[in-house]
């Protein structure tokens, strides 16, 4: 089995169901208390930050922390937006573990992520840490003329339904990011710096009662966590979360067990925007009644660099 996690595909805090489900996906490939509230929660109005001020209790009012994530929350679709504008580059180095948690065998891929008539598409560029041999790099070049081939030639009605489905899936993610807040008591657990950064730290229980409105927001009662907030930007910075219940798919046909965990670092680049510099996820899945997987992956991140929203399509070969 092979765990790829599109982490960049998606909003960072969506992370975690991506992460989810494509352990799910990938597995079954194998086979032949606060009351929730009724409406959609509103993102906060102002973007000045959100300090953090203990009560005559020495406690922080849950209102004043669910302000702070809400506020963390918009910034983080924000970030998502923002993330069309750039090309990175993506190194995922993936251990596949025996019983006893050792490393039974490593695999490590690096692709340059481009952008394509607004779409995302991964280039292959190296395999273990080594370029890719001259008939691999002209496969992948063939690969992406393909899409720039097939964009060229799209239909204006086409490029509408696209762009339709794209705002959906925008849409469905803000309602599952500002879910996030209410799905968890929170609590102040101390300040810590962060690459040089004051960052507040929040732990995060599933919250008792929590009806979610989301399809997948049903997921999140199965975890827990503690989350890293800049003070200065109400930005999150760090999230670091684990599964406390086994999560199960397909009729039992697969299942992610206990213990799993993810943890997501971000940078912020240009001064503008957050985006991942590394995610970092560790997983044992059940394939069917008796076989388990278990591994480790990593995904780092670098190289973000801007470009022209307007520059044309060209072919490969062509001066870009």
């Amino acid at each position: 089995m092979t765990l790829r996690i599109n982490s960049m595909r998606l909003s960072p805090r969506l992370m975690l169901v991506v992460t989810v489900l494509a352990c799910a996906a990938f597995a079954q490939e194998e086979q032949p208390s606060s009351p929730t509230p009724t409406a959609a929660p509103a993102p906060p109005e102002s973007n000045s930050p959100i300090l953090l001020k203990p009560d005559a209790n020495g406690v922080v009012p849950a209102d004043q922390i669910r302000a702070l994530l809400l506020q963390a929350e918009v910034k983080d679709l924000e970030n998502h937006r923002r993330l069309r504008d750039y090309t990175y580059i993506e190194r995922q180095e993936e251990h596949k573990l025996d019983g006893h948690g050792d490393v039974a065998k490593t695999e490590i891929r690096t692709s340059e992520v481009l952008r394509i008539a607004g779409e995302q598409v991964e280039k292959l560029i190296a395999k273990d840490d080594k370029p890719l041999s001259e008939d691999e790099a002209k496969k992948e070049d063939e690969k992406i003329q393909k899409i720039i081939d097939k964009r060229k030639n799209e239909s204006e009605e086409d490029q509408r339904k696209r762009a339709a489905k794209e705002e959906k899936d925008r849409e469905e993610d803000r309602k599952f990011v500002l879910e996030t807040a209410d799905a968890f008591n929170f609590r102040l657990v101390g300040s810590e710096l962060v690459d040089g950064r004051d960052t507040w730290v929040l732990e995060g229980e599933p919250r008792q009662g929590f009806e979610p409105k989301h399809k997948d927001a049903k997921l999140l009662s199965k975890f827990r966590g503690r989350v890293w907030i800049d003070k200065a930007e109400s930005q999150w910075v760090k999230l670091d979360i684990s599964a406390i219940d086994t999560i199960s798919f397909g009729l039992f046909l697969a299942r992610i067990h206990k213990g799993a965990r993810i943890v997501v670092d971000l940078t912020k680049v240009n001064e503008e925007v957050w985006l991942p510099k590394q995610v970092q996820v560790r997983v044992v899945v059940r394939v069917g009644l008796v076989k388990n997987y278990r591994e480790e992956v990593e995904q780092t991140f670098r190289d973000y660099k801007k470009f022209r929203a307007e520059s044309k399509m060209t072919v490969l070969g062509e001066t870009k």
